[in-house]
């Protein structure tokens, strides 16, 4: 295995074509499908699909493309740093869940490390894309929660994935909601008492069952519910349809602002919030700085 096999490897990727591959990498066809063929016989699988429309990455083969990405970035940093001795940025990703908190402590190690050395990334996203970000490389943290209810499932996809899943801290359930809400005012709500009220939770696209929802009691027979997609949306849903959802009750407004709070729902259920990483894997000192943020909030969880 080489370095030129990697490179080869990502820019197939890129561009499912051969022969396009080719004219970037300014080598002849032949020599870049020895190149693959060679790469993938020494690995003892296929990393791409071929097909009359195309190439296409295999399930291994996606999974070889994270490390090789990994493997190609550090050399980058390597050569740029000792031998070509130009200044290369590091690179930062997060996956999370839809969770405000998590977006701060993003914002907070931005501050602290700046931008003239990093390039930073975060994906809000759905619950499968967290885990497959985090499985193919394109995220060295995942941020999401457990509960008795997804535990099983989840857990098993994150093993199964070579990932493990860190927990954080616990959390009672809150019902988060506009100000305006005629519950708002309430010490604590019972589910029946949102039965009025229009649900609001996030679209898992093709992963919509259960176990993959953002939110706890998803099983629930909600009698009005409505998915968006983002968390901007759901957070004009509140005000405009007198919406809610279930959450941490960790507040942060300095992001959301202040006309939303979180009432504690009269539930025996908790969520553990943590992260998701490579198995045996070693974090970077920014991952390790962003982990250290997550903590903070431990304290600041709702009792």
């Amino acid at each position: 295995m080489t370095l030129n096999q990697l490179k080869y490897v990502i820019t197939l990727s890129k561009v499912n074509s051969i022969n396009e591959a080719a004219k970037i990498l300014f080598i002849s066809q032949p020599s870049l499908t020895s190149a693959l063929k060679a790469l993938e016989e020494e690995l003892g699988f296929d990393i791409f699909l071929r097909s009359k429309s195309g190439i296409s990455l295999t399930v291994k083969g996606s999974e070889f493309l994270g490390y090789a990405k990994s493997v190609v970035e550090q050399y980058d940093i390597l050569d740029s740093k000792y031998i070509s001795q130009n200044t290369a940025k590091r690179s930062f990703q997060v996956s999370m869940q839809h969770y405000t908190f998590a977006v701060n402590a993003f914002v907070e190690v931005i501050k602290q490390y700046g931008m003239d050395e990093y390039e930073f990334e975060i994906h809000e996203t759905k619950t499968h894309e967290v885990i497959d970000n985090v499985k193919n490389q394109k995220s060295e943290l995942g941020v999401l929660y457990l509960d008795n209810y997804n535990k099983t499932v989840l857990s098993k996809i994150i093993n199964d994935s070579n990932l493990e899943f860190v927990p954080l801290f616990d959390c009672n359930i809150y019902v988060y909601m506009s100000k305006n809400n005629p519950l708002a005012k309430k010490k604590i709500i019972k589910m029946e008492e949102l039965d009025d009220y229009p649900c609001l939770a996030f679209a898992q696209g093709d992963y919509n069952s259960f176990y993959f929802a953002e939110e706890v009691l998803s099983t629930y027979n909600y009698k009005r519910l409505v998915r968006a997609n983002d968390r901007a949306t759901l957070l004009n849903l509140m005000v405009g349809i007198d919406g809610y959802t279930l959450c941490s009750g960790i507040i942060c407004e300095d992001l959301n602002g202040t006309d939303y709070c979180a009432v504690k729902l009269d539930t025996e259920e908790k969520m553990t919030i943590g992260y998701i990483m490579r198995k045996s894997s070693v974090l970077s000192e920014i991952g390790r700085k962003y982990i250290d943020e997550l903590s903070k909030y431990r304290d600041k969880v709702l009792a």
